[in-house]
């Protein structure tokens, strides 16, 4: 796999050394969610993923033990109810081999059950924790986005992250995924080490 040339735009801190206060707030992508809420990360991603969830729930404790206000994206549901759902058929395809997903789906009642009750508990874990920040997708919000994807390099849900985070004014975001570190304009809190290293090598990491 070729590495990743991240040309960092946005001021980057490294969360597993940062201390948030009652100051901060903070929206969390979804993928800071799926490590932190869904239980069987470890069995799809191993190493990787207890890493992921040592460092982002330790960064979260800290927020939430400095009375910092956490947020989150109703798009959320919708990425932990796909990561998950994909998560639970990699996970039964080890002792059944290669099922599509829509065979998953519908054919394996008693697995869908399972997604289902998994998606539900992880979901209310995330209320549980943080905040809904509030997004109409009328045609500003749409025309917004697309605007943003011609000249930033995200996918269709990051970029109504991005949306959700100018129209509510909260623009520290904490994430594991290093596109957002290439977006001007925002503050990007990540224990991803390669996007930690190129902020660092192109005077972008911040320390508080």
């Amino acid at each position: 796999m070729m590495s990743i040339n991240y040309i960092i735009a946005a001021e980057v801190v490294d969360a597993r050394q940062d201390c948030p206060s009652s100051s901060d707030t903070f929206l969390i992508d979804s993928n800071v969610w799926y490590w932190l809420t869904y239980t069987k990360a470890s069995l799809v991603q191993g190493y990787h993923a207890k890493r992921r969830t040592a460092d982002y729930s330790a960064f979260l404790n800290k927020a939430i033990a400095g009375r910092a206000r956490l947020c989150r994206c109703g798009l959320s549901l919708a990425e932990l109810a796909h990561l998950i759902e994909k998560s639970e058929r990699e996970i039964f395809e080890k002792t059944h081999g290669k099922i599509y997903s829509k065979e998953f789906r519908h054919n394996y009642l008693q697995e869908r059950a399972t997604v289902v009750s998994e998606v539900a508990a992880a979901w209310g874990q995330v209320k549980s924790m943080a905040i809904p920040l509030n997004l109409l997708l009328n045609d500003g919000v749409t025309d917004g986005a697309l605007s943003r994807f011609i000249k930033d390099a995200l996918d269709g849900y990051d970029l109504f992250f991005l949306e959700a985070m100018i129209k509510n004014k909260v623009p520290q975001f904490v994430t594991d995924d290093g596109g957002f570190a290439t977006v001007a304009g925002i503050r990007v809190f990540t224990a991803n080490q390669n996007v930690i290293i190129a902020a660092q090598s192109q005077g972008k990491l911040l320390t508080r």
